[in-house]
């Protein structure tokens, strides 16, 4: 056995990706040069080989920043990276070896996995974010009928306030990043860059789209970005107007998503990740999905503390504060300078 490390993708990469029963759109080597691109962040592809054969990669993000510190992240601004492994009952201590050295030779001061499942390891662990898997029927109907009587309601509560949706591609960008971009100001979380979204959808046209809702004087009020990969749809991102939540967009736009999704051939539907007891946790758990724990798992110093690089850190509530005071137009100009460092 023996690791490698490469700063472009490796022969086979995606042949091993999309061939691995639990792989994700981000692993693949077009979303991690899409990274590179967007956010000039080294990139570093990892293989785990017995002679030639492949028996596991790992794609990893670098970060140096000032403010948050150096360290490397599978994958950062998503739910889901880390390792995929040929066997993942096995021990794979050559892998694990590794990435301890990799750590050390680098300097860094942490590195990340973002697993949707538990691996055989000794690293430390987080376990403080959840998802939601929902199963799709082949009809939508049959969706909409499996709802209790008080969510099919909400769902129709915007239509008799006359919004409607579109879906879309890249004609709807700026509706949604309109919408994103205020919501990431009032949560005081700077927003990820318009590029991005643009990039991802230019890269991967046939597994994205963009749903949007609409007040009757056709303002866009909620929207949703789409990813899908083999028969599962995720919604990575999704933001709405506070001033509209009275007429509950949002629940129109879950379900126009799901109809989506089910058009598109999708079997199954990832609501994303939550902190468990958030708003956001309880509005995911009301249409009745898998709840499903995540593991973010760490290589560390042998004295240092897992990371708290998130907003509910104290020592972030000033910045916070101060965010969530000033106008759009600023946040958007100064966001991709710091959000670019926050992974």
């Amino acid at each position: 056995m023996s690791v490698e490390i490469y700063e472009h993708p490796p022969e086979s990469w995606d042949e091993f990706v999309d061939g691995h029963p639990e792989s994700k759109i981000y692993q693949l080597s077009k979303w991690n040069e899409l990274i590179r691109h967007t956010f000039q962040h080294s990139i570093k592809y990892l293989v785990l080989k017995n002679n030639s054969d492949l028996k596991a990669v790992l794609p990893l993000t670098e970060f140096n920043s000032i403010l948050f510190g150096r360290f490397s992240i599978s994958l950062p601004f998503i739910n889901y990276g880390g390792i995929l492994m040929h066997d993942e009952g096995a021990d794979n201590d050559e892998m694990w070896n590794h990435l301890r050295m990799y750590r050390e030779d680098g300097n860094f001061d942490f590195i990340e996995l973002r697993m949707d499942r538990p691996i055989k390891t000794k690293l430390p662990v987080k376990k403080h974010k959840v998802t939601f898997l929902l199963t799709l029927p082949d009809n939508p109907e049959d969706l909409l009928n499996s709802f209790k009587a008080k969510v099919r309601n909400q769902i129709r509560r915007p239509l008799k306030e006359a919004m409607y949706t579109k879906s879309g591609n890249a004609e709807l960008l700026d509706d949604f990043y309109r919408i994103f971009s205020i919501n990431m100001r009032d949560l005081g979380t700077p927003a990820l860059p318009k590029i991005f979204f643009r990039n991802i959808m230019e890269t991967f046209p046939n597994k994205t789209s963009i749903i949007c809702v609409y007040s009757k004087d056709h303002k866009p009020v909620a929207s949703s970005f789409l990813t899908k990969y083999k028969t599962v749809c995720e919604i990575p991102w999704a933001s709405s107007l506070r001033k509209y939540n009275r007429f509950s967009p949002n629940m129109l736009l879950y379900w126009e998503s799901f109809k989506n999704a089910i058009e598109s051939g999708c079997q199954q539907f990832d609501m994303g990740r939550c902190s468990l007891d958030s708003g956001s946790y309880r509005f995911k758990r009301q249409w009745d999905a898998e709840e499903k724990p995540l593991f973010w798992y760490y290589v560390l110093p042998d004295s240092g503390e897992l990371p708290e690089l998130n907003p509910s850190n104290p020592k972030y509530n000033l910045l916070i504060k101060t965010w969530q005071k000033l106008p759009v137009v600023i946040t958007n100009l100064l966001s991709p300078l710091i959000i670019k460092n926050i992974p």
